[in-house]
């Protein structure tokens, strides 16, 4: 394995390793090298992502898993369609072509990358559309998973409150876990369960592509949401199996840190370059309006 992939990837399992730094360490290394394994890294990141968020459930509790997602089904489907007609006008607007700016607002709307390789394919999107949509996501992903813990502080926001932001405002799953884990457990609960719950919302907004497209591209359920629900009830129904749940979640962090290691390392200077002024506005202008809106409604929520 190359040496300069292998070491960051070992710091990261040290105590003194953390999201933040696992992202940042990620990118570093793609920027300044370049990524050995891009094909291997995407798929690898896939897998250990959604193990990681079944882990997770390893330590929360089944009762406020429920009550988050059931909180959280009606925020999710306000805000997917909020952002998409936002998303979809702000397109227009800045001339961004059609289905560069549907990638962006998708992205924005449910969960960044992961939406945008679901839906690109039901586009029929090339190469750089998938590019340029990719690269302005990852971007404000990124920042998002080091602005965000430090203006939950400065607002003195609660766990519940930080949680349900991260989960409505931050594009990727991994940054949303990232963000909470280091705001705390009740943050961790709610921004996890949220963001699954609006996770879902993948596979409509996929049918519903596909039905105006006419495509017949292959739409793929997240299964590992059910395990995430099923590890939660094992940990709340089941205490007696606890001295195995606690390394699992240990074990889960560490591959949280990982990932987002993974998800930096993944991205490429092409991917950066492609990235026009146009898409990228697009991109921010719809991220800080969702940030904003989204954090207003939690702020007034007691």
């Amino acid at each position: 394995m190359n040496l300069l992939f292998l070491l960051p990837l070992l710091f990261i399992f040290t105590p003194w390793a953390s999201p933040p730094l696992a992202l940042l360490a990620g990118i570093a290394m793609a920027l300044v090298f370049g990524s050995p394994y891009p094909a291997q890294v995407k798929s690898v990141t896939k897998t250990l992502l959604q193990a990681s968020v079944v882990g997770l459930g390893f330590g929360l509790n089944l009762h406020q898993v429920l009550k988050a997602g059931l909180d959280g089904l009606a925020y999710t489907a306000v805000g997917i369609l909020f952002t998409m007609a936002v998303g979809t006008w702000l397109g227009r607007l800045l001339r961004v072509p059609e289905t560069t700016s549907y990638l962006i607002s998708t992205g924005t709307a449910i969960c960044g990358g992961s939406a945008i390789a679901a839906v690109g394919p039901i586009l029929e999107a090339d190469h750089e559309e998938m590019s340029v949509a990719l690269g302005t996501v990852f971007l404000l992903n990124a920042a998002a998973l080091f602005a965000f813990p430090a203006i939950g502080a400065a607002l003195g926001l609660t766990q519940e409150q930080f949680g349900l932001w991260a989960a409505m405002a931050i594009h990727d799953t991994s940054s949303v876990v990232g963000a909470t884990v280091k705001y705390g457990v009740g943050a961790l609960a709610v921004g996890t369960t949220v963001k699954l719950v609006r996770a879902l919302w993948i596979v409509p907004l996929c049918l519903v592509t596909a039905a105006r497209r006419a495509s017949s591209a292959k739409v793929q359920w997240p299964w590992f949401i059910l395990f995430f629900v099923l590890a939660a009830a094992a940990n709340t129904l089941l205490p007696q199996g606890r001295s195995i749940y606690s390394p699992l979640n240990a074990a889960a962090k560490a591959g949280l840190i990982a990932t987002l290691f993974l998800v930096g390392s993944g991205i490429s200077k092409e991917a950066l370059r492609k990235v026009g002024p146009r898409p990228l506005l697009q991109g921010v202008l719809l991220w800080l309006l969702v940030a904003g809106v989204s954090l207003a409604f939690v702020a007034a929520r007691p």
